[in-house]
């Protein structure tokens, strides 16, 4: 399958490398890296893309404005160093977010979820063997000397405390796994999980009670970060009765 991609990103480092990236991965064609959204607009609108990889904070048109007033939107990637827009994305049906700087082993996952979403418009041939579907409702962990599988829809919250992180299971189970939260947060789908802090990820569905600063999952109360907060209150608005 091969894919025709294009890269919206004003910083010419993250650019070039998004670029470099492209260009290893035999299946994809760069149409186009564009310095602004407003050149992108252009590319966009000339030409059948059927990837965006799409930088957030940009000058003259944010990534998410950019998104608002495309009337055919490609798969999008968003590319940021600011995980707090993880809920934006999903608002919008983003395909995946990437925190910046961006690794080429996650920039591959990226383009696998991509070509997932692509897979069931084509038509397969009945003489063909089915392919198996690759599940991603869980992920396997390393508890010290052990992988673990971790089911995503049993965690309620996982803490980071500099280089370990602990998930905090349904059934009182706590996991310890030596690695840092962000590296965790980029294998959790953004569609179940929230970031409300610099030390907490929270699954939307543990959420019982959020008072004006905290969050209340289950028995533990875990507070809000000013730096999510925005997010956080603009998610809640939304879902409210």
């Amino acid at each position: 399958m091969d894919l025709n991609c294009v890269i919206v990103e004003d910083e010419p480092l993250a650019r070039n490398l998004l670029v470099e990236y492209v260009r290893k991965v035999p299946s994809l064609n760069l149409i186009e890296a564009c310095g602004s959204p407003i050149a992108a607009l252009e590319v966009l609108r000339n030409n059948a893309v059927d990837i965006l990889f799409l930088d957030i904070q940009m000058p003259e048109l944010t990534g998410l404005s950019l998104l608002k007033v495309l009337q055919k939107r490609p798969m999008v990637v968003l590319t940021t160093a600011y995980s707090e827009y993880a809920l934006q994305g999903y608002e919008l049906d983003v395909v995946d977010y990437l925190l910046k700087p961006v690794t080429f082993e996650r920039f591959l996952r990226a383009i696998d979820k991509v070509k997932q979403r692509l897979e069931p418009k084509a038509t397969v041939p009945t003489s063909e063997k089915a392919q198996p579907v690759v599940d991603q409702s869980f992920v396997f962990v390393k508890d010290g000397t052990k992988l673990v599988k971790v089911v995503f829809d049993d965690i309620l919250y996982v803490e980071g405390l500099k280089d370990y992180v602990t998930i905090h299971m349904k059934n009182r189970q706590k996991i310890v796994s030596l690695q840092r939260l962000k590296t965790l947060e980029e294998q959790l789908p953004v569609d179940k999980f929230i970031r409300i802090h610099n030390s907490f990820i929270v699954a939307l569905k543990a959420i019982d009670v959020v008072h004006k600063n905290n969050v209340q999952v289950g028995e533990a109360l875990l507070p809000i970060g000013e730096t999510y907060k925005k997010t956080f209150k603009d998610f809640i608005e939304q879902n409210r009765m």
